[in-house]
């Protein structure tokens, strides 16, 4: 009995606006910093706009592989190339926790030795930040993808660093206490880092091919072995191609002499069951009990 296979859908929720937004954002407010550090003469806010330019090539990047990700399968990928979408991430994720570690190789010899700073200077820029960055925040707050989570964290990493210096500037207009600016530094860069190697080691599982974390398998056994005309069910795979897209196949053994017709309407019934569950792309097998099933010794 041949194998039935659902249709991919390509109606999947599309990041790629946001991303664009999140870009053009980025780059923009990340030359308003180089020509502000150079009216000022300030090499902490050009510290910054270099980071703000790494993070805008990593957004950009991602953006194009996340429309990459949208053409549709050929004979060389059958699936599509969906999983495009994770070499944005997993760059991504790799540049941020490269640039917190520098900022912590930074940060960390400031509290041996403090450094005056502009208040000023300091508070117009966070405001700006803030306001910037924010836009770029709220719209990528609600990315599925593990690409838009990990620009988000990028973004979401700059405007708490400029939340940190609006609050650091507005004490330091009353209080000469120059050690809070690496002190708060030190405290977003761990809080970022530790976001970061969770989506790391997810994106890794899902190259790896790893079950996804919301469905279980032993579930989805129970399901169909509790069914009457299944005898038992084996060759069980479950993955997912980008975090979202979840793929299953499996044999089943019927202990029962079904037609063609009664087989179409149980894999229907059970296919709407697994979509229920958030099961994408099915692939059903269905063999008589007595069959000895060579793929499952492979």
């Amino acid at each position: 009995m041949s194998k039935h296979h659902h249709h991919i859908s390509n109606h999947s929720s599309d990041s790629s606006p946001n991303l664009s937004i999140a870009f053009f954002l980025n780059s923009g407010f990340s030359i308003i910093e180089i020509i502000g550090a150079l009216l000022t003469n300030s090499i902490a806010i050009l510290s910054d706009a270099v980071h703000d330019l790494g993070d805008t090539a990593t957004i950009g990047f991602s953006w194009l592989m996340e429309r990459y990700s949208k053409k549709k399968r050929t004979d060389d990928l059958t699936f599509g190339y969906r999983r495009f979408s994770l070499i944005g991430a997993i760059v991504s994720s790799v540049v941020l926790l490269f640039g917190s570690v520098l900022i912590l190789t930074q940060a960390i010899p400031r509290l041996l030795h403090p450094q005056d700073v502009s208040p000023e200077g300091m508070f117009g820029f966070a405001l700006l930040g803030i306001i910037i960055n924010g836009i770029a925040v709220f719209k990528l707050r609600k990315g599925k993808k593990l690409n838009e989570r990990v620009i988000f964290l990028h973004l979401l990493e700059d405007v708490l660093g400029w939340t940190a210096i609006l609050i650091v500037s507005i004490i330091l207009f009353f209080y000469d206490i120059p050690i809070l600016d690496p002190l708060l530094s030190i405290a977003i860069t761990i809080f970022i880092i530790s976001k970061i190697i969770p989506n790391i080691k997810q994106t890794l599982k899902i190259f790896l091919q790893y079950s996804p974390d919301n469905i279980e398998l032993k579930k989805i056994r129970a399901l169909l072995e509790k069914k009457d005309f299944i005898e038992n069910v084996h060759d069980l795979h479950l993955w997912s191609l980008d975090g979202i897209f979840t793929v299953f196949s499996c044999h089943i053994s019927c202990s029962e002499n079904l037609s063609l017709v009664e087989i179409e309407k149980e894999k229907s019934k059970i296919k709407k069951e697994l979509n229920d569950i958030g099961i994408k792309h099915i692939t059903l097998e269905f063999e008589p009990d007595s069959k000895i099933c060579i793929e499952c010794n492979l």
